[in-house]
């Protein structure tokens, strides 16, 4: 699981279905992001978990970027670092809490509710009102939480690692929103060094408050390989990757394709930690990801298709110079 943030690179333009590969490798990545840290949380503890990976991210992609840090880092950028780290902090904290719970599915379809979550979140914050699509797609994402709800052989349970996952998604969603309203004006690679820095550091606190020291002398290559993957891939290259794929696929097809992430994350789950997907979960799924395309995908789909149809309008109008 990632935020999704403004590119900080420039790159040569390429094919676009290279393009839309990108955004499918990110998306796997961080679907097997979800599956690593489910292995990893019983024995590393998660605030722990979210200081180290944040941490280690932050120090590789200061050093990468490390001549221009020293040329432009400010107080502004500081400052809004800060607090986009923060709420990354409170999101992958939850994140990694809700799975010593909850399986890896759950966690991935349940954490992509933020896709829905925003519009309304946005509204609260005194932004437009949400649309009939965001409605509908929060009615759907509703009904498959119930689905999963039911899917437990108790009946109806969303048990802590579920309501903790959830708090996750808001936590997140957020975290999209500030992101998307200190770009403007701002350096983004700058940003997410410091909220990197300041995530982990978060962590760390909370790890010393809270939670028991890991041994770190005594962890294993398997802890260490995953610490690794969270830190490098599941950070610094998912995020590289996405961020110069989103420069050049339209928002409605790369949206659609970074929700694959959940998909993703309940197909590993099965595959590498042996889940059980029945009926129940496989609709509630179905109904959370039909929710997240109705969300991201529709309304930018029709608002591109009117402003094609207004372009020939737009044209045929007499200029005033030629009246």
């Amino acid at each position: 699981m990632m935020p999704r943030m403004t590119r900080p690179f420039q790159h040569a333009p390429a094919p676009l279905w290279a393009y839309k590969a990108l955004l499918l490798a990110a998306a796997t990545i961080w679907g097997l992001g979800t599956v690593v840290i489910k292995t990893t949380v019983d024995t590393f503890p998660p605030a722990w978990l979210v200081g180290v990976r944040f941490t280690a991210a932050g120090v590789v992609l200061g050093v990468a970027l490390l001549p221009r840090l020293k040329r432009t880092l400010d107080l502004d950028h500081l400052r809004k670092g800060a607090a986009l780290g923060a709420m990354l902090f409170l999101s992958y904290w939850s994140n990694s809490t809700g799975l010593t719970d909850t399986t890896a599915s759950n966690s991935a379809f349940l954490t992509s509710l933020y896709c829905v979550i925003i519009p309304f979140l946005g509204w609260a914050l005194r932004g437009p009102r949400p649309t009939r699509c965001n409605i509908a797609a929060a009615l759907a994402c509703v009904a498959g939480v119930g689905c999963v709800s039911f899917a437990g052989a108790s009946g109806f349970s969303l048990g802590f690692g579920d309501l903790v996952t959830l708090l996750s998604a808001l936590f997140l969603g957020f975290h999209v929103l500030y992101t998307a309203r200190f770009a403007p004006g701002c350096d983004m690679a700058q940003l997410t060094v410091v909220q990197f820095l300041v995530a982990g550091a978060l962590g760390l606190a909370a790890g010393v408050a809270f939670e028991p020291m890991p041994n770190f002398l005594e962890l294993g290559p398997d802890t260490w390989a995953s610490l690794a993957y969270l830190a490098v891939f599941a950070s610094c290259i998912a995020l590289l990757l996405q961020n110069i794929a989103v420069a050049h696929v339209d928002p409605a097809p790369a949206s659609l394709f970074l929700a694959t992430e959940s998909v993703f994350g309940a197909t590993f789950s099965v595959a590498f930690l042996n889940e059980t997907l029945g009926p129940l979960s496989l609709a509630g799924f179905a109904l959370i990801f039909a929710g997240i395309v109705t969300s991201e995908y529709i309304p930018l789909r029709t608002a591109k298709r009117a402003a094609a149809r207004s372009a020939p309008d737009a044209a045929a109008e007499p200029s005033g110079e030629n009246l």
